[in-house]
């Protein structure tokens, strides 16, 4: 809903189908129910990994409303809006998951570390989807239309000329619903070789999720975590 998106992984999302009031309804709805999971069985540790993950993707969203207006996002502060919004939502997962198992605190770190590489992985991912061709489950170029600076974006802007970084912030933020300047954007971003350095960026983040998995002992445990490590890379919507 906040994307504002018909489409999401390949079906029509939630509010396309019954608009934004059901859409908000049914999602305060299962969020209450998920907290009162946790207080009904004295899972207070998990209550509080939930609470984190709703503040810190509610804080990430606001953030990046903020830089969309002013065009002016950096490598860091993209990281930074990555991990909140969408990383730890993972990391809570993963957390939770540890803490149902009465872990000690420093296992329980490790796995959110976990989940967290996981999901900015996630994201950059998503992000690089906006920028192919193939029919991935959402619109291409949507991240532009809604002037969202993504990792490509960010990394060609910081590696062009001071014409060509005129051109690509007037684009986005005057054309940014015209569908050939927009094709046009992506294509530069293309070839300045903003896709290949957000694939390098993704790629370190994989890596060093499977390097803590290299610290447990071969199980099937560990062998569905890492299938899932690597669909995170290899998704195609």
């Amino acid at each position: 809903m906040v994307d504002d998106s018909n489409r999401r992984r390949g079906f029509f999302s939630l509010n396309a189908l019954w608009k934004n009031k059901i859409a908000v309804l049914v999602g305060d709805y299962l969020l209450s129910k998920g907290l009162l999971l946790s207080i009904d069985n004295d899972d207070f540790d998990i209550l509080k990994h939930i609470s984190i993950a709703v503040r810190e993707m509610s804080e990430g969203e606001l953030l990046q409303i903020e830089k969309a207006r002013q065009l002016d996002i950096t490598e860091e502060v993209y990281f930074d809006i990555i991990r909140k919004k969408t990383a730890t939502l993972i990391a809570a997962c993963t957390a939770i998951g540890a803490t149902s198992v009465d872990a000690d605190k420093e296992e329980i770190e490790r796995m959110r570390m976990f989940g967290e590489l996981i999901g900015i992985s996630f994201q950059i991912k998503d992000d690089l989807f906006d920028y192919t061709d193939e029919k991935i489950g959402k619109p291409t170029g949507i991240d532009i239309k809604e002037q969202k600076m993504t990792l490509p974006l960010i990394y060609t802007l910081n590696n062009c000329s001071k014409k060509e970084r005129k051109w690509l912030i007037n684009s986005v933020k005057n054309y940014n619903k015209d569908k050939t300047r927009v094709k046009e954007v992506i294509e530069f971003v293309k070839q300045s070789g903003g896709i290949e350095y957000t694939i390098k960026k993704m790629k370190e983040y994989q890596k060093a999720a499977i390097e803590i998995l290299d610290e447990y002992p071969t199980s099937p445990y560990k062998e569905s975590l890492l299938t899932m490590v690597n669909y995170v890379i290899d998704r195609e919507k």
